[in-house]
């Protein structure tokens, strides 16, 4: 296995803070292990899925769907479709690919969220006339109404979190999705 890729997947999170003592997790196994359990692991080889900062990430992101769910049922979208919109209303025309891009998404997973969104009135697409192979994203009226219908969505509150720390976990995730894309290109090439 890729030596960066071993690293990425067994990364974990100290549960420790410098100069604490040995964590709660640590001092557990330690005590199973005294006992002589042998299914137990040394409490420097464990891996607890809690540590792993892919899960933290990832469960947040689930987390924030569910967070999300009644304000965007009210809306009847999903957590996709509503990032489609916010994501138009931030740059409407944008062609499929441009869209794609921004949204992280590839072609074959973001058309069926466009066609279905097409369907409920909320966008409209059309081949680029200066370039056929391309096709234009625009929101409708109503899908500019909608953005503003869900403006009320904020879960900065919900987060537990001050403005300035939500400001720069938020800066802190970009920064580390970006690393990870750009590491995995660099695998890639």
């Amino acid at each position: 296995m890729d030596a960066r890729l071993h690293l990425f997947v067994s990364e974990r999170v100290s549960p420790m803070k410098p100069n604490d003592g040995p964590s709660t997790a640590a001092r557990d196994n330690s005590n199973d292990n005294s006992r002589g359990n042998p299914k137990q692991k040394p409490a420097g080889a464990e891996r607890r899925l809690g540590d792993f900062l892919c899960f933290a990430i990832y469960s947040a992101n689930l987390a924030f769907g569910r967070a999300y769910r009644q304000g965007l049922e009210k809306l009847g979208l999903t957590y996709p479709q509503w990032i489609a919109i916010v994501a138009l209303w931030e740059q409407d025309g944008q062609t499929v690919s441009e869209l794609g891009d921004k949204m992280f998404l590839e072609s074959n997973t973001l058309t069926p969220i466009l066609k279905k969104l097409e369907q409920m009135g909320y966008l409209r697409r059309q081949r680029d006339p200066a370039d056929e192979r391309q096709v234009r994203v625009s929101l409708t009226e109503a899908g500019r109404r909608l953005r503003e219908k869900g403006m009320h969505m904020s879960l900065v509150e919900a987060t537990g979190l001050k403005a300035d720390e939500f400001t720069r976990l938020q800066k802190s995730v970009v920064a580390l999705r970006d690393n990870l894309i750009e590491a995995t290109a660099e695998r890639e090439r």
